[in-house]
């Protein structure tokens, strides 16, 4: 199976998932993770119609960037450090991964010195894994509002990686809690739209129970590209 026919199955299941559980499958956005991949296959999806992809080190994406198609929008998923904000503000359309107001503050100074709105996603540690980034749920609140100060900084909504596990239902009450969780959060009016708060969970092996419990992007590598090149 070709790159064009693995981007079709998987967009296909995506539509499916979607209609079974009473959604629209426009409102279920494919990341198309492409860290360790090369620019051929990057291109290859690209031209099947992929326009959005997501990276997790900074210096690997920037070098891709200068050789793709200049109409792709490109996510930042990995941990970002402080170091590297600038460069992610200057490169990416959206941070998906911020979790601590030292990061914000980093983001809205570049932000504003570029006089760009970055968009960017919440990430909640769910599973309150020691090893994984993100900010606790009860913290979030707390978080946004901080977050909601800064006037170059645009909250789509919130993102998390659930403890990793061979079987997706284990992923399923984590998915549950972040959306539940999104919804007590838009009720406080802490996202940049009350209509649609972005929901970022779901990976190759769990994404289509992330669908049926209300993600809006999910974040697909292995099953889109095949294994990676290390």
């Amino acid at each position: 199976m070709n790159n064009c026919e693995h981007f079709t199955l998987l967009r296909e299941n995506i539509r499916q998932k979607a209609l079974a559980c009473g959604r629209d499958p426009d409102d279920v956005e494919l990341i198309a993770v492409s860290k360790k991949q090369s620019l051929d296959k990057i291109t290859s999806i690209h031209a099947c119609g992929q326009k959005i992809f997501g990276e997790n080190y900074l210096q690997e994406a920037q070098e891709k960037m200068q050789h793709c198609p200049h109409d792709l929008c490109w996510h930042f998923i990995g941990h970002l450090q402080s170091n590297k904000v600038a460069a992610a503000v200057e490169h990416f359309d959206v941070i998906q991964t911020v979790d601590r107001i030292k990061i914000a503050r980093k983001i809205q100074l570049h932000a504003s010195k570029m006089n760009k709105t970055q968009h960017i996603l919440v990430q909640v540690n769910v599973g309150r894994e020691k090893q994984k980034s993100g900010v606790l749920p009860e913290d979030a609140e707390e978080l946004l509002t901080m977050i909601a100060q800064e006037p170059n900084i645009r909250v789509l909504g919130l993102m998390t990686m659930p403890p990793w596990s061979s079987d997706p239902e284990e992923a399923r009450p984590y998915f549950r809690h972040l959306r539940e969780l999104g919804e007590m959060l838009s009720g406080k009016g802490l996202f940049a739209s009350r209509d649609r708060v972005e929901l970022s969970m779901g990976m190759s092996g769990d994404y289509l129970v992330a669908i049926e419990e209300g993600a809006t992007m999910v974040r697909i590598g292995t099953a889109l590209f095949g294994t990676r090149q290390e």
